[in-house]
């Protein structure tokens, strides 16, 4: 049977539930197992792996707190792994403001694909993410003999991406409603 890896980037997936939802779903309801099963359609679902980085206690704590309520979902699911990564604090030239960066998720999601394509982890990855970056690692698994499919929403799709995977699935919300816990 074939074997599945999910690869989800982690801010890209909030953000475009985000856009589809808006304020309608308690995003803390949705299921990471049921996501995974899904797109795995009758494959083998080995793992889920979810990546992100913590907020900044001190800029927003009831966000912080949500945060890491859902993290610990997360971490709880089984079958899936939470790998967090870092926030960066940048200064807005010319002005007193910040804004913060993730850093670090999209190069360890393309070490943890290509590293899984060397260990024969699984025969198809699924990245869950509409970045572009993400082409060069893609090309290096497909060279070892593996497939990439490429799970994106409308509004944060990267043509490049969708062109070099072998397949993509377009989030609906049709299906992710699916995937939701009553």
């Amino acid at each position: 049977m074939e074997k599945i890896i999910l690869f989800i980037d982690g801010s890209n997936f909030y953000y475009g539930l985000k856009s589809i939802y808006k304020d309608s779903k308690e995003l803390s309801k949705f299921n990471f197992k049921k996501f995974g099963d899904l797109l795995a359609n009758k494959r083998k679902l080995i793992r889920v792996l979810y990546y992100n980085a913590p907020l900044d206690y001190s800029e927003n704590p009831k966000k912080y707190s949500n945060q890491q309520r859902f993290f610990e979902k997360v971490k709880n699911t089984e079958n899936v792994k939470l790998i967090l990564s870092r926030l960066q604090k940048r200064k807005i030239k010319g002005t007193n403001k910040f804004y913060y960066v993730i850093k670090g998720d999209d190069i360890h999601i393309a070490a943890d694909m290509v590293k899984g394509s060397y260990e024969n982890t699984f025969d198809t990855a699924i990245l869950v993410s509409g970045d572009g970056d993400f082409v060069p690692a893609i090309k290096i698994v497909q060279d070892r003999g593996k497939e990439v499919e490429n799970a994106y929403f409308k509004k944060s799709m990267s043509w490049h991406l969708k062109q070099t995977c072998d397949k993509s699935i377009k989030l609906t919300d049709e299906l992710l409603d699916k995937c939701f816990d009553n």
